[in-house]
């Protein structure tokens, strides 16, 4: 065991990474080419790529996960479902990662060494063999971590985490428009389309709606199709100076039905069920991206301050109002047009937040709206007048405040 374990620790933290020359075009993935399967208790793995590509493999925990980073994989096409079909992974993504690097995550039902990794070349271009062997779970724990060179890169540091902003109606309003999911995580899908393109697509949309009207600077959490940790979506809107940031989504549900826009902002309890599980959902999108989350300092908790959260709370009501209001008698609303819940993205003490699920991917109504650009355009169009009407409102309640 002794003589194992050395070599998991080998595998998953030190596995050499092969150079090529002369590549440029990025290597495509082939499932049908491609199988993960249960061999006993064990677990085989053989990827098809078109060439041979550096990878790194390592091992996470609570929940248990097989992280196999490549420098970089087109994974268009790539049937996930298909090539995954042994009882040992119980789930299985693919996806842009970080720039230059592209991923694929396994979440295992039991703890799983690595005892053998090769790429070899052929004809064909390269395959990526895996074994691994079923192992005790303090074993399993020992191994897990991510290895330096993998690890994200923080943006700030805690003491960072408060910035000084421009005096409110002095100059443009900053606006941060963070589009939901990227990469790895692709949010909900549903026949053929993406949460996480359709709100990219919608957040240029209504970047260039802002800035055309004159008076906003606007800037986008991600500006393509990559993964983007909660953390640093809001490291990046403080980075940016944000007065307003709004997070865009269109999520699934799997149960009962739902229509229509939905305006979010933050409470420890949700207003209902639905939303908590709605909640819960989109902040599982680091685990979803093989992000180990076993050693992060909670830097939302450490600026979590009763007094400015105080001042920003009434503010971020009459933003969310004003965007209901806008939104409803511009393309509807969903029955309960604004609820509540804990969504991590929302968690910024030091800015006016809310998340607009523009609507829902698991409703055809839904969907023919989302994907209609007239639509798209005069949902933006309401997303700015009432950015409009609460500034004067803004500057209304500040002038009440100075008497």
């Amino acid at each position: 065991m002794q003589v194992f374990k050395a070599l998991l620790f080998l595998c998953l933290s030190a596995l050499p990474v092969q150079a090529q020359d002369g590549l440029t075009a990025l290597a495509r993935a082939d499932s049908s080419a491609s199988a993960l399967v249960d061999q006993g208790d064990s677990l085989e793995m053989m990827l098809r790529l078109s060439q041979p590509v550096p990878f790194r493999i390592f091992s996470l925990d609570d929940p248990r996960r097989i992280v196999v980073d490549f420098s970089e994989v087109d994974w268009t096409g790539f049937d996930a479902q298909a090539f995954d079909t042994a009882e040992g992974v119980t789930d299985l993504r693919v996806g842009g990662f970080v720039p230059g690097w592209s991923r694929m995550v396994m979440d295992l039902a039991g703890p799983y060494g690595l005892v053998h990794a090769e790429m070899s070349r052929d004809e064909a271009g390269a395959v990526l063999r895996l074994n691994l062997d079923p192992i005790a779970s303090d074993d399993f724990a020992l191994g897990a971590g991510t290895p330096l060179e993998a690890q994200l890169v923080r943006r700030s540091k805690p003491d960072d985490a408060v910035i000084p902003r421009k005096k409110f109606g002095e100059g443009p309003l900053k606006v941060v428009l963070d589009p939901g999911h990227g990469g790895i995580d692709p949010g909900a899908e549903r026949d053929g389309v993406r949460e996480a393109d359709l709100m990219l697509s919608f957040a240029r949309e209504l970047q260039d709606v802002l800035i055309r009207a004159g008076g906003f600077d606007v800037t986008l959490t991600r500006n393509d199709d990559t993964f983007v940790p909660l953390e640093t979506r809001l490291t990046l809107a403080r980075e940016a100076g944000a007065e307003v940031f709004i997070s865009l989504h269109a999520d699934a549900i799997s149960e009962g039905r739902a229509e229509g826009a939905t305006l979010y902002t933050l409470a420890d309890r949700a207003s209902d069920a639905a939303s908590q599980k709605l909640a819960e959902r989109h902040d599982r999108a680091d685990l979803l991206a093989g992000v180990d989350l076993s050693d992060q300092d909670d830097v939302i908790a450490g600026v979590l301050m009763d007094m400015v959260r105080n001042e920003t709370t009434p503010r971020t009501d009459r933003l969310a109002e004003a965007l209901v209001t806008q939104l409803q008698a511009s393309v509807g609303m969903h029955k309960r047009p604004r609820l509540e819940a804990g969504f991590s993205v929302l968690k910024a003490p030091d800015m006016p937040s809310v998340l607009l699920e523009l609507g829902f991917l698991s409703s055809p109504k839904d969907r023919a709206k989302l994907n209609d650009p007239a639509w798209r355009t005069r949902a933006a169009w309401a997303i700015r007048d009432a950015l409009y009407v609460w500034q004067d409102e803004e500057r209304v309640a500040m002038g009440k405040l100075r008497k």
